[in-house]
């Protein structure tokens, strides 16, 4: 067998024997990513909800800057993130840098912009739609933006799980921020990156193998929620 026949074999078994280092790995990238994610969709979906209904000077440069950042740089969020929390930072006093909180606050701001404005198209859908009910009703746009929310809570969990899917693939920021500590900081795609360059493949194979697996499943689980919403709410 090839030596790529045999990393291959190798990485399978790591994954089906479920290797305390894979788990440990696998388990720290989906609490960190999750966590960010949980942190976005509090400060985003209201944002975009608010910017959906609002009428406020400035809204439409606000609108075109979220959607702007929704392909905002990791190394360059990392690099700023890095900055803050760095010792000559003005929060290095916390001594957060190289540590999971600081990659959760990294891909945190990545993820933000992504969930306020996908938030935003679908509220704006919303709020086309039902907004002569809600005005004869006598709701404010902050309260109708709050019923909105509510009412495609299902379409925005399809914005969430777009959040979490890029906060998971992504290595620059956390990479710079984390340091890729063996056992602290190291999450999937840092491994991957270091054992790749270091010829470990059958690691890389592995830790591919199960992100892989969670981005389908999280395509998977959108579809199916959406297409749960459209038959039970028409």
């Amino acid at each position: 067998m090839t030596t790529l026949g045999d990393s291959f074999l190798t990485a399978w078994q790591l994954v089906a024997s479920a290797d305390a280092r894979l788990a440990d790995i696998v388990w720290l990238s989906l609490r960190v990513s999750l966590a960010a994610t949980l942190i976005a969709c509090i400060a985003g979906m209201p944002i975009g909800a608010l910017l959906a209904v609002g009428r406020f000077p400035g809204r439409r440069v606000l609108i075109v800057l979220f959607n702007g950042l929704m392909g905002l740089p990791p190394v360059v969020v990392g690099l700023l993130v890095y900055l803050l929390l760095s010792r000559a930072g003005p929060l290095g006093a916390m001594g957060l840098l190289f540590s999971p909180t600081a990659m959760v606050i990294a891909q945190a701001i990545l993820v933000t912009p992504i969930v306020a404005a996908l938030t935003r198209q679908v509220i704006a859908d919303e709020w086309t739609e039902y907004r002569e009910q809600l005005r004869s009703l006598g709701a404010s746009r902050s309260r109708a933006a709050a019923t909105l929310l509510w009412d495609g809570r299902f379409s925005l969990s399809t914005a969430a799980l777009a959040g979490f899917g890029r906060a998971i693939a992504e290595v620059g920021a956390v990479m710079i921020v984390g340091g890729n500590i063996d056992g602290v900081t190291r999450v999937m795609t840092t491994t991957i990156a270091l054992e790749t360059s270091k010829g470990d493949l059958p690691l890389a194979l592995a830790l591919g193998f199960v992100l892989i697996a969670v981005v389908l499943s999280i395509n998977a689980i959108a579809y199916a929620v959406r297409g749960w919403a459209e038959r039970k709410w028409g």
